[in-house]
């Protein structure tokens, strides 16, 4: 890796991290679960994140919580966070998908135990309500190191950046989230002076 790459990468927070969750408790773990799916929607990640903390203003941060709420409480929720494009739908499936969490699992820990392979969790993943590839890759990337088998593909997004930093495939996984960041973030927008790691990349942009 280039000298000074490695802590430019570190500086940057994932998705997880700015919304202020750590990864190694079980209760952010569901948290994280939620912000994943509200991410995983063709909708602007500066929504995604206003929704997901007006779900912690509102203290609707616990499958119980949830489901005490019920599915008017959450599509309120859903409109204040700007979330009105989906907000019927995916009301509809966060509470379908804490109830099959609770039912077969105990909840969000369960459905890691339960499986014996990386790819029997993102098959059990995506038979939850509203979880599909997207908001399965969103929420495993940042839980490699935390549920052992936590190892999805590391995303076309994430490997377009690693190339234009010089990023072996290793290197890549480890800091997938944050390269999905910039990607979206920056490199589609070419916001390349804006970057942090620009004056590491190869980009034509540049």
């Amino acid at each position: 890796m280039k000298p000074g790459l490695e802590d430019a990468l570190k500086r940057i927070k994932s998705y997880s991290e700015e919304l202020g969750l750590d990864l190694n408790k079980s209760e952010d773990r569901f948290k994280w679960l939620i912000a994943s799916t509200l991410f995983a929607k063709r909708i602007s990640s500066s929504i995604a994140k206003r929704t997901f903390e007006v779900f912690l203003e509102r203290g609707l941060t616990s499958p119980e919580a949830i489901l005490r709420a019920g599915w008017d409480e959450l599509v309120n929720a859903l409109d204040e966070g700007g979330y009105v494009r989906y907000d019927f739908s995916t009301a509809t499936n966060i509470l379908e998908l804490v109830k099959a969490l609770l039912e077969k699992y105990g909840g969000v820990d369960g459905i890691h135990e339960a499986s014996r392979t990386p790819e029997e969790l993102e098959a059990r993943l995506m038979e939850l309500r509203g979880v599909g590839p997207t908001a399965v890759n969103i929420f495993l990337r940042e839980l490699r190191g935390v549920w052992s088998k936590a190892r999805p593909k590391v995303s076309d997004k994430a490997l377009a950046v690693a190339q234009r930093l010089g990023l072996s495939l290793e290197e890549a996984e480890r800091y997938e989230s944050k390269l999905v960041r910039i990607h979206l973030e920056l490199c589609k927008k070419r916001r390349c002076i804006e970057c942090p790691v620009h004056a590491f990349c190869n980009s034509s942009y540049s």
